[in-house]
């Protein structure tokens, strides 16, 4: 008998960031587990000064928990009209328990409304991957650059991506395939640049 797949544990309750990187990885010869899968509830408080670190402590956490190797990212938009704004605080722009995406979405452009055009915007994400017992924890980045526009477009991907426009496309990111997506979003760069990592952790 052959030995067991590894497994790599996808280290995020967020299920569109789940099957984007399960989409980015399953060329990789290791089993991607969900929290999920193995039951495990964790919920780590974001409370970092950079990506980097947000992503470290999610990786470490999860990684701990489940004594798996883990990968976890961290991810913003920031918006130059918004000096850098909503960026790490992303997911938490808007102060209202339980917001939604589309009502972040709202939030977003009503702070737009009176600056003037174009809203050059790059989304950012970082990915830490953390092995249990090591204290050594790896980063990978990647960006896309876009503008922000005022009308939502698109029915796929999530947070954002409806009215992040991205001119080399022609198209907003949620009228994006996954396929497309995986090639240039700032997540599947910064997954395709952790591959070389993982396949030196993973002994590939």
């Amino acid at each position: 008998m052959g030995k067991p797949m590894q497994k790599l544990l996808i280290a995020t309750n967020n299920k569109g960031k789940v099957e984007e990187i399960q989409d980015l990885l399953k060329d990789i010869n290791v089993e991607l587990m969900t929290p999920n899968d193995i039951g495990l509830k964790l919920d780590v408080k974001e409370d970092g000064n950079t990506y980097a670190e947000n992503a470290e402590k999610k990786a470490v956490a999860f990684a701990r928990a489940s004594r798996l190797i883990s990968l976890a990212d961290d991810s913003g938009l920031e918006v130059d009209a918004l000096d850098g704004a909503p960026g790490l605080y992303s997911n938490r722009y808007l102060s209202k328990p339980n917001a939604t995406d589309a009502e972040r979405r709202a939030f977003l452009l009503a702070n737009l409304r009176n600056k003037p055009r174009p809203w050059n915007a790059v989304f950012h994400a970082t990915i830490a991957i953390a092995i249990p017992g090591n204290a050594s924890v790896q980063f990978a980045s990647g960006e896309c650059k876009g503008e922000i526009i005022p009308e939502e477009r698109g029915t796929g991907g999530f947070g954002y991506d409806p009215i992040f426009f991205i001119p080399e496309m022609n198209r907003n990111m949620a009228e994006l395939s996954m396929e497309e997506k995986n090639r240039l979003s700032h997540r599947a760069r910064a997954v395709m640049n952790a591959k070389t990592i993982l396949k030196e952790v993973f002994g590939l």
